[in-house]
């Protein structure tokens, strides 16, 4: 099979990172796969993995009339078979233009937290959290597939050594360190890493003996700076250390005793068998174990609190790994067995050849109807989107931020 698959970006991040995984997972099965993508970061990554790269601009509307023309082209001089999309702007790419023009079929993988209305609902769908696949087909979308994010767990696995990141810290192996990998941004990540910085100030100026590293960048770096300032200020001592953002996370997960996270970065901490505390919005904290993992299982790496007190929720939540070493090798041992066992590359590989497989076997050019309510759908969208800027109040992920998780 020869197929294009088509991240919505290349900064480091859990939907992109799946993608070129996935991507290359497939290729090791024998098929072809193509990279379309813009520049980032994740681009060695994607070149490291022995991945062929066609580069698309940086600076594109979305969707893009440039790239589908570029994707139809592909389609026809490389005898390409399918394409996939990873989140809606590459979805519709595919969809509007080697699918309608071509008859190519396009697959749509969707790690946000919703579905965009206007994407197509006869588009083979793959969703990150059987909560989100519920949603779909209770609004017609068919078919949709479950495929939870996967991890390499050979590349995340416990024999990483994470002393050299301690030590680059000065951070004492004695010395508890929790470790979160994220974007700094606003939507859904900030909430949770101010008050993680704001915890672990308290808890040193009370004596505990515990750090926090975090590990990424992005448009909230100087809030996330300030709350660190105040945590070392009320702590006396760096407590929380800010590293910016490492192409290869893997040592600070190894260097961890806690990781905090959602999503995807909380898998593959999981996977260096380190205790996790899954962290969400509204004062969501909640440590993921034999008794809560069917939450995360049903509703993804994630969680909505009730509004409360974030920080008196994380205290409670650590309490027992920062007092307890053995509770924390009992929960890592957890972490690694379920992750091997349920989210393996080579497992999801196979899943994502089915989908793929299917959609061969059912492709057709896409009906005016359904062309007709996806155009009005996206100009009612990009209408919403220009009045949101206006009023100075769109986010910055769309449809992953915090007001798109129960639509």
């Amino acid at each position: 099979m020869k197929l294009i698959v088509y991240p919505h970006a290349m900064e480091i991040g859990g939907s992109q990172l799946n993608a070129i995984e996935l991507g290359a997972a497939v290729q090791r099965l024998g098929h072809e796969v193509l990279l379309v993508c813009e520049n980032g970061p994740l681009v060695a990554t994607a070149e490291t993995l022995g991945l062929e790269r066609c580069a698309i601009p940086d600076q594109r509307r979305r969707p893009s009339l440039p790239v589908m023309r570029l994707l139809l082209d592909l389609v026809r001089r490389r005898g390409i078979q399918l394409v996939h999309g990873y989140e809606w702007p590459p979805i519709l790419d595919g969809w509007l233009g080697p699918q309608l023009r071509a008859g190519v079929p396009v697959v749509g993988t969707v790690m946000s937290s919703a579905v965009a209305p206007f994407v197509p609902r006869t588009i083979p769908l793959v969703v990150g959290t059987d909560e989100l696949r519920k949603r779909c087909v209770a609004e017609g979308r068919e078919p949709v597939r479950l495929l939870e994010p996967p991890v390499d767990v050979e590349a995340n696995a416990p024999d990483v050594d994470g002393a050299p990141f301690r030590r680059s810290l000065g951070i004492a192996s004695e010395t508890v360190l929790l470790v979160v990998v994220c974007r700094l941004v606003r939507e859904l990540k900030l909430e949770g890493l101010l008050t993680a910085c704001h915890v672990v100030g308290q808890l040193v100026r009370e004596g505990a003996d515990v750090r926090l590293a975090i590990v990424g960048d992005g448009a909230a770096r100087e809030q996330v700076e300030q709350a660190a300032a105040r945590a070392n200020a009320e702590a006396g001592v760096r407590a929380v250390h800010l590293t910016g953002e490492l192409q290869d996370p893997r040592p600070a997960y190894a260097a961890a005793d806690v990781v905090l996270g959602m999503g995807g970065s909380a898998l593959r901490g999981m996977a260096f068998a380190k205790p996790l505390v899954v962290q969400g919005e509204r004062g969501f904290w909640r440590r993921c174990d034999e008794q809560s993992v069917s939450l995360f299982l049903d509703g993804g790496w994630y969680g909505l609190g009730d509004g409360g007190d974030g920080a008196a929720r994380l205290r409670a939540e650590l309490g027992p790994l920062l007092a307890e070493p053995a509770r924390r090798l009992q929960l890592g041992r957890f972490a690694r067995k379920l992750v091997e066992e349920r989210f393996s590359l080579a497992h999801a590989a196979r899943v994502q050849l089915e989908v793929y497989e299917q959609a061969l076997a059912a492709a057709r050019h896409p009906a005016p109807t359904e062309l007709a309510r996806t155009l009005f759908g996206l100009g009612v969208y990009k209408v919403d989107r220009r009045w949101q800027r206006w009023r100075g109040t769109a986010s910055a992920d769309d449809f992953n931020a915090l007001q798109e998780m129960r639509s």
